[in-house]
């Protein structure tokens, strides 16, 4: 697995969730990708991150975080990648097995569609 998506490191505090035997294994610090998402989606995050947060803290008495790592799509994406989807922020959401997504835009002209059903068929979650 890289150490790096879009350029960015992943958290060096945290492990990826792995999977064998059928089973998947949960480290006590796991990296979850998160893609903060387009108009309401930023204000939501910064709330819904605080209530993952604070669940845990509560459910595992300190023993347990999440690192969150972002990754891109949407606006977001397009100001910094020039692409509403990099190829590395699905990278990511595939390596780390565990992401979270806020609202996204769908482009209006230029062919593309919805990116929530992009990610759905590429992550062949249906």
């Amino acid at each position: 697995m890289p150490k790096t998506y879009n350029g960015l490191e992943l958290p060096t505090d945290g492990a990826a969730i792995q999977y064998s035997n059928g089973q998947y294994q949960i480290p006590d610090n796991p990296i979850i990708p998160f893609i903060e998402g387009d108009g309401t989606g930023r204000d939501i995050w910064k709330a819904s991150q605080r209530v993952f947060d604070a669940a845990v803290q509560k459910a595992y008495s300190g023993k347990r975080s999440i690192k969150w790592f972002e990754i891109y799509a949407g606006e977001k994406a397009f100001r910094q990648f020039n692409t509403w989807l990099p190829d590395e922020s699905v990278a990511a959401a595939r390596d780390l097995r565990v992401s979270i997504k806020g609202p996204l835009t769908t482009p209006i002209g230029g062919g593309i569609r919805s990116l929530n059903v992009a990610l759905r068929q590429m992550l062949d979650l249906y």
